[in-house]
């Protein structure tokens, strides 16, 4: 055991005080990459070793020191500026000088760079977990509720009866693409820049391909600049929670004006009531959810901000980019999870949703089609369909609305058929356009739906495959060392 060292091994005495030193350290925030950077010194080590760079011996000492500090805890690491000159710090305390030998060839560049991209492609998997389970959920709700007939809208007016189950699926179109994203934010997360050193690559015979391969990266960053510099993952990342968080801020903006309407009665576990008024019963987790937006918006913005016009190469504005990607993705994770949680045990009311599917002449479109199917010019038809709509929006303000336009229904339609076209439930029935809302439309979304959430789950697993199999390697390595 060596003496404890005069400020940590990076800066030693020279750099170790002053007012500016608790502004400098990162140490606090870095416990979420702890974990991480242990990983990437033992791959480092054991690379190493497989070089020549170190002995055998060597590796083995500073294996069983990072071994030690894991086993002590990120709150038993020395002061530092970080989490990486506190472990190599605690490694050297406890087993000598050998372990300074653990930085050799690399810098806290290439370092911290390799260890954002291992903690942020773990934190990925569990939001993409996250929303395919939303997806799943999703789809179930949109098979049971597949004929249940709702008003629809544009502008917050009644437009065209949908079904609850085309509604709900308009939902998980727009989370699939949020998992595309996510997934390809992933892909290029996954590449390690280990080996960069502090820009300009090192003269020590290292295998930049092997510490990829020990920690599951899928490829090395080749430029060495570019590999310690780059933060664009971070924005991607980012920018795709942005957009995911939008995409829930949306559903619950839904729900809660459903609510306020009694089309829908979420479960009190998503609700509150009011510390005065006892009656009422409060959407207040979606209206939090719909809230995230904001934070993942402000998360992206200071983001770029923070990366705006940086000179090339690790300027130490960088220690102040990571904070904002992940804060974004615990945040939105959470809120993705509660978001499901509330649509999934939601009271859809069927009757309540039928007596309003046909308010607001709602089926008016449905009319102006049929005429127009019929053989009369559309915009004829919109215009006949719109004067009946100020009559009373009925069969007999239809009738007197074709009189004053000079147009004789039964040349263009069998009176059978208008009844039809003005019944919400027929109305969306007729629809079955690819994509529509008609339920042999929705049923046949349903089964694209369904396998294309197997398919991202199958991507999924894949990506994660490759993280395990990293995770075994290393561990195997390290095994035969100590």
């Amino acid at each position: 055991m060596s003496e404890e060292p005069a400020g940590d091994v990076v800066r030693g005495e020279r750099f170790s005080g002053g007012p500016a030193r608790g502004f400098l350290s990162s140490l606090a925030a870095d416990e979420r990459i702890f974990r991480a950077d242990l990983q990437v010194d033992r791959a480092h080590a054991v690379m190493l070793a497989e070089q020549g760079i170190v002995t055998d011996a060597e590796a083995t000492e500073i294996l069983r020191g990072l071994a030690a500090v894991e086993r002590a805890g990120h709150a038993d690491l020395p002061d530092g500026e970080d989490v990486h000159s506190a472990i190599e710090t605690a490694v050297i305390d406890r087993v000598g000088p050998v372990g300074g030998k653990m930085h050799t060839g690399r810098s806290r560049n290439d370092e911290v760079a390799t260890c954002l991209r291992h903690r942020l492609r773990s934190d990925i998997v569990e939001t993409v977990e996250t929303v395919l389970a939303f997806r799943e959920s999703l789809c179930a709700l949109a098979e049971r509720e597949r004929e249940t007939t709702m008003p629809g809208f544009t502008h917050l007016q009644f437009a065209q009866p949908t079904t609850v189950g085309h509604y709900l699926l308009s939902y998980e179109s727009a989370l699939a693409r949020d998992t595309e994203r996510l997934l390809a934010a992933f892909d290029r997360t996954n590449r390690s820049p280990l080996g960069a050193a502090a820009f300009a690559g090192t003269t020590f015979d290292i295998d930049r391909d092997r510490t990829a391969e020990l920690l599951g990266f899928d490829s090395v960053i080749e430029n060495s600049t570019d590999a310690v510099s780059a933060r664009d993952f971070l924005t991607e990342t980012t920018a795709a929670l942005a957009t995911l968080a939008t995409t829930l801020s949306g559903i619950a903006e839904d729900l809660i004006i459903f609510a306020s309407e009694g089309y829908v009665e979420l479960h009190d576990d998503y609700a509150s009531t009011s510390s005065i008024m006892p009656q009422k019963k409060n959407p207040d987790s979606l209206e939090l959810v719909r809230a995230v937006a904001g934070d993942a918006s402000a998360g992206l913005d200071g983001l770029l901000t923070t990366l705006k016009g940086l000179p090339r190469a690790y300027n130490r504005d960088l220690q102040r980019a990571h904070g904002h990607a992940f804060e974004t993705i615990d945040t939105v994770t959470e809120a993705t999870t509660v978001a499901a949680g509330a649509v999934a045990t939601a009271d859809w009311d069927a009757d309540v949703l039928a007596d309003e599917a046909g308010e607001g002449f709602s089926t008016a479109t449905g009319v102006a089609d049929l005429l127009a199917a019929g053989g009369l010019p559309f915009r004829t038809a919109h215009e006949l369909v719109a004067r009946a709509a100020e009559q009373g929006a009925d069969r007999a303000a239809i009738e007197s609305a074709a009189a004053e336009s000079g147009v004789d229904l039964d040349e263009y339609i069998e009176p059978t058929a208008l009844d039809a076209a003005l019944d919400p439930d027929q109305s969306v029935a007729s629809r079955d356009s690819y994509g529509g809302p008609a339920p042999e439309a929705v049923a046949s979304a349903l089964d694209r739906a369904t396998a294309d959430v197997a398919d991202a789950q199958a991507a999924l697993a894949a990506r994660t495959e490759t993280l395990t199999e990293g995770e075994t390697l290393l561990e195997t390595e390290v095994a035969s060392y100590v």
